[in-house]
């Protein structure tokens, strides 16, 4: 039997609102830019990273540790 780890679950489900409020936080600084795009790829790139990493955080979790 394995025992899930509900601190990184949900560690991981706060990381992956931070990045979605980070990342549309940072699409209102876009057109004031002087490169949009570039920004817009940048910001994307480092949402896109914390995602992931919150993805695999919550993976872990949920399959946890032998009792």
């Amino acid at each position: 039997m394995r025992r899930k780890n509900w601190r990184i679950v949900i560690a991981g489900l706060v990381l992956i609102v931070i990045a979605l409020v980070f990342f549309f936080f940072m699409l209102s600084f876009a057109p004031k830019s002087n490169d949009p795009v570039a920004l817009t790829h940048t910001v994307g790139t480092v949402a896109g990273t914390v995602v992931g990493i919150s993805l695999a955080m919550i993976i872990i979790g949920l399959i946890g540790k032998r009792v």
